[in-house]
């Protein structure tokens, strides 16, 4: 086995270390298949253009058919080769012949060529997380449909604030990880276009046709400056940023539900699939799941950074360091789906203590801005002044009649029970249902704004899926033109 593109300028023999580090074939492994679809474009665009004739092409058609169908094969990924895309050519021209296995190079180069690879494949796990965002956000809404009237303490500085339901906890989920599904189809206007044609970076003297291998390949269009079609990555970089916000969405989540699951709070209980014991404590049912995928995020992080510092220093326009950051854009954006699955499969399968919620809906004075607020609006106080007062209470310890009105006293001179308030007024502030259904606003707690809310998450949600299946039908049709379009030319 000889690398074809080694045989013309450089001579010598590498030593294994030599090799090892110029290969890029563990990260390569990402892109194998998206290099045959490349490579089948770029071979139908030559045979239109007249640039190699359909029996050359036919000649180099059938083993990358072959390949597609069956697999590159392993003797491809040798570490001999620099990359892939050598090992593939060296393999077709050990099949096809030097004149025929010579000419599919012609007019690009392995710059564009891995440049729209790594677009390629990059798009395919976008819309792996796009799909599973849509699950995701479907078990939230339905498992908030569930929950609308189940009272809960809302927190904020993690101490008792107000009372919620869990429906509201879960919709506000929801609502954020439908922001990362509108970030990462944003994305897509920038990551599905095509660099092929730019060759080294300064394009081709060929007739070649950019379009049309566009189109081939399911793009949107192409990336028109060359320079910029080899040397940018920001793509990578918007990727991994977009998923790193996610990721860090999904480990607020679960530090949630790793909080919740404690025997301290004991709001949820997790299906035991998710979870593990301990190698001597025999009691123990530990949220495992939930606790990697919180880690999930400060590991995405660090390959962003590592691609960022990468790039920031590189001049125009392709240079040898972009091939290290490949690996760390596969090992930050290939297990986000993963990870989103997860978490739904907790969600979709855990059991939400309700009764254990309703008793701490109360506790911690989560209803007393409910108080002030009855305060306001039964007597006029200015809000400050009830707030004041119903601060002193808290202060005291109690929420009673009397424990207001000494508050009242001090606060304004004069007691509340002199203009009219009373212990079943003050009783009815304090029930966290009577507070969760005042704020019926929208996007409130009240059973009747969750309900609306619902309703319009679902209609986003329905109109997002939509989207995303017109998205991907677009270029699923587009691989089988090609296809169908190789096979022609192989049995031609």
């Amino acid at each position: 086995m000889k690398d074809v593109i080694r045989q013309g300028r450089l001579g010598g023999e590498r030593t294994h270390d030599i090799e090892s580090f110029l290969s890029s074939m563990d990260a390569d492994q990402f892109i194998a298949e998206p290099d045959l679809l490349v490579d089948m474009a770029h071979l139908l665009m030559l045979v239109r253009q007249k640039i190699v004739t359909e029996e050359i092409a036919s000649a180099l058609m059938k083993p990358l058919l072959r390949m597609y169908q069956e697999g590159v094969p392993a003797d491809a990924f040798d570490e001999q080769y620099e990359d892939i895309h050598a090992g593939i050519e060296s393999g077709l021209t050990r099949e096809a012949g030097s004149e025929a296995g010579g000419r599919l190079h012609i007019g690009r180069s392995r710059n564009d060529e891995v440049a729209t690879c790594i677009r390629i494949r990059s798009r395919n796990e976008i819309f792996d997380q796009l799909h599973a965002l849509i699950r995701l956000r479907r078990v939230l809404i339905t498992r908030a449909r569930e929950f609308g009237e189940t009272i809960m303490p809302g927190f904020t500085h993690l101490q008792h604030a107000q009372p919620t339901t869990l429906a509201h906890h879960l919709l506000a989920y929801e609502q954020a990880f439908g922001r990362d599904f509108s970030r990462l189809s944003d994305s897509l206007a920038r990551v599905n276009l095509s660099p092929l044609g730019a060759a080294a970076f300064a394009s081709t003297g060929y007739p070649i046709d950019r379009k049309m291998t566009a189109d081939l390949l399911g793009f949107d269009g192409i990336v028109l400056n060359t320079m910029d079609a080899v040397a940018g990555r920001d793509t990578a970089g918007e990727i991994l940023a977009v998923d790193t916000i996610l990721l860090t969405t999904l480990s607020r989540f679960c530090e949630e539900l790793v909080i919740w699951s404690s025997a301290f709070v004991r709001f949820v209980d997790l299906n035991e699939i998710y979870c593990s014991t301990s190698s001597i404590m025999p009691q123990k049912k530990n949220p495992d799941v939930a606790e990697i995928l919180r880690s999930r995020a400060g590991s995405l992080l660090g390959e962003f950074v590592s691609a960022i510092t990468i790039t920031k220093g590189l001049p125009m326009s392709y240079n040898r360091d972009l091939q290290d950051l490949n690996p760390h854009l596969w090992r930050g954006i290939t297990r986000i789906r993963r990870d989103i699955d997860l978490l739904a499969g907790m969600i979709r399968t855990a059991r939400f203590e309700t009764d254990r919620m309703a008793e701490e809906a109360g506790k911690g004075f989560s209803t007393a801005t409910e108080v002030a607020d009855q305060l306001v609006r039964e007597f006029n106080i200015p809000f400050r002044t009830a707030h004041h007062i119903v601060g002193h209470a808290v202060r005291k310890g109690t929420m009673d009649l009397n424990t207001l009105d000494e508050a009242a006293i001090e606060v304004t001179g004069a007691s509340l029970s002199s203009r009219g308030l009373t212990q079943t007024i003050i009783d009815t502030a304090l029930d966290p249902a009577v507070g969760v259904s005042i704020r019926r606003w929208p996007g409130g707690p009240a059973h009747s704004a969750t309900e609306e809310a619902i309703f319009e998450r679902e209609k986003v949600l329905a109109e997002d899926e939509a989207a995303l299946f017109e998205r991907v039908s677009r270029v699923e049709e587009a691989t089988a033109r090609l296809i169908r379009e190789a096979k022609r030319i192989a049995e031609s």
